[in-house]
């Protein structure tokens, strides 16, 4: 058990990316490399930790992004999986709506894809600091400069890599830390945990050269310090490197990139090192600009602990164990169990019963978190996503998740009368849940329609009705309302014949 966390010292993450690029499997190792957990899941055996969804495992993809924590090099990480899939967009929205910074996985075959692009313009919205981790640098086809040619067209931004792939393809088989100068291996019967360092071969000198030079000439421009001695072609410490990629990583101006595979466990404590020395502590944030709920005036709140209490509700989920569990993000102030806070969009007052740190599905009840925690709680029946809760003396309200609007829509109906009322129960438990997604009976057919951002979303809503839920439900396509009118006279003749049991009715 960790001792309470200084917020310097506290790093609130998320991991996003394309579908397919391997933001699970990193997550998971990166879970056994923190000690968080003993077993190395894999997704395509259904046993990542942070797929736990009976869905997720089944279909080989999240669904759902998923908290947890863990410690590395006495740092409190955060962490947050998101899905990949742009029907769960949301779940990507309102996540980063609460990190501070956020490690983007490119595969390295494909590079930069289309929702890796809806992502990263996701976190640009929020000015959340990226570092990037280039996976798959062992699969045939895999080119890392591509990908950083990639980032560069299509995403706008300055690429800075910082580890570079030893080997390439089926020879990949470990990375050059261009900051370091040294050549790391890593030990496949260990599963990656335990790894040798070298210097590099004098067949990549030139290639490292070529790499560390480009890092010093990209920190050149934002460090006077490092510009003169570059010039002079004087030895750059790596602690100055660090400093001042740090700086122009939470400024926006540069994205750290890392070379590896999750999958062959190549680099992936790197990604740990590289979100402790670059990406923002809650400490590192200005104070928070929110609005006085009742005139709208701007208000500022400091992110301190010694601040009076200010949270934003960022996801709410079914738990079977507490009926409804609220996540939230504390801005300011501290949150203790039996606390009465305010929701300020409905003006009204509501008590934390339990607070929880979640790993995955699994929790660990707390009695208090401080500023800058993210944490699961349980006791707001009426609070939604995007709401702010604070102290009722001390009222703040900071602005909400924003929501898209849905594409694809489908009727749905239970197969016996008697669960109509459960079914409307049930989906209005899920608007709880999905900001996306809607339910509404349509005033001409009398027909129950739900509304998602895509096929799939719908498929995954119409599995949990029947598995969770226990509702047998007929879905199908929307009837069509229509009306007949007289446009014009006319004249015509029919003839009307019909066996009627044992007589025949015929008019003419």
């Amino acid at each position: 058990m960790h001792s309470q966390t200084s917020s310097k010292t506290l790093r609130n993450i998320g991991i996003i990316a394309h579908i397919d690029a391997g933001k699970t499997t990193a997550t998971e190792r990166i879970l056994y490399y923190t000690g968080k957990i003993h077993f190395m899941g894999e997704v395509d055996e259904g046993s990542a930790t942070m797929d736990w969804m009976k869905q997720e495992k089944e279909r080989g993809i999240t669904i759902t992004s998923a908290v947890t924590t863990c410690f590395w090099k006495e740092h409190q990480i955060n962490i947050i999986d998101t899905p990949g899939h742009v029907d769960f967009t949301i779940e990507v929205e309102r996540s980063l709506r609460v990190l501070d910074g956020a490690v983007v996985i490119f595969c390295g075959v494909g590079g930069v894809e289309p929702q890796s692009e809806t992502v990263w313009h996701q976190a640009v919205k929020y000015g959340i600091p990226r570092i990037a981790f280039v996976n798959k640098l062992d699969r045939i086809g895999s080119n890392f400069d591509f990908v950083l040619d990639s980032m560069r067209e299509k995403l706008k931004t300055i690429p800075c890599p910082i580890t570079i792939p030893y080997g390439s393809e089926e020879t990949f088989s470990g990375i050059i830390d261009v900051i370091e100068g040294k050549l790391y291996i890593y030990d496949k019967d260990t599963l990656g945990e335990k790894f040798d360092t070298f210097n590099i071969p004098d067949s990549e000198l030139e290639r490292y050269e070529y790499y560390r030079n480009n890092l010093l000439e990209l920190l050149s421009e934002y460090d006077e310090e490092i510009l003169a001695m570059f010039l002079d072609n004087k030895f750059v410490p790596e602690g100055k490197i660090h400093n001042a990629l740090r700086r122009a990583t939470l400024e926006g101006k540069l994205v750290p990139v890392l070379a590896g595979s999750a999958l062959k466990y190549i680099g992936v404590q790197k990604i740990l090192d590289a979100v402790v020395n670059y990406l923002p502590s809650h400490e590192d944030h200005q104070p928070r600009r929110g609005f006085d709920p009742k005139t709208g005036a701007n208000k500022f709140r400091e992110q301190k602990s010694s601040s009076p209490f200010s949270a934003l509700v960022f996801k709410v989920a079914t738990d079977p164990y507490v009926e409804r569990l609220s996540y939230i993000r504390i801005y300011s102030g501290e949150l203790k169990v039996g606390k009465q806070v305010l929701n300020t969009r409905l003006n009204r007052k509501e008590r934390i019963m339990k607070i929880f740190r979640m790993h995955a599905n699994k929790r660990e009840e707390l009695q208090y978190a401080p500023a800058g925690e993210i944490v699961g709680v349980a006791g707001l029946k009426e609070s939604s996503t995007g709401d702010t809760i604070c102290d009722p003396e001390h009222p703040i309200a900071y602005e909400g998740v924003g929501v898209m609007e849905p594409v694809i829509y489908e009727a749905i109906e239970p197969k016996t009368q008697a669960d109509l009322d459960i079914l409307k129960l049930t989906l209005k438990r899920i608007m709880d849940e999905d900001p996306t997604f809607r339910a509404k009976v349509d005033d001409e057919t009398g027909q129950t329609l739900i509304y998602g951002m895509g096929e799939l979303h719908l498929d995954v809503i119409v599995r949990r009705i029947r598995e969770e839920f226990g509702i047998e439900v007929n879905v199908g396509c929307p009837g069509v309302a229509y009306r007949e009118g007289i446009r014009k006279s006319a004249q015509g003749v029919a003839e009307f014949k019909k066996q009627i049991a044992d007589k025949l009715a015929y008019a003419y």
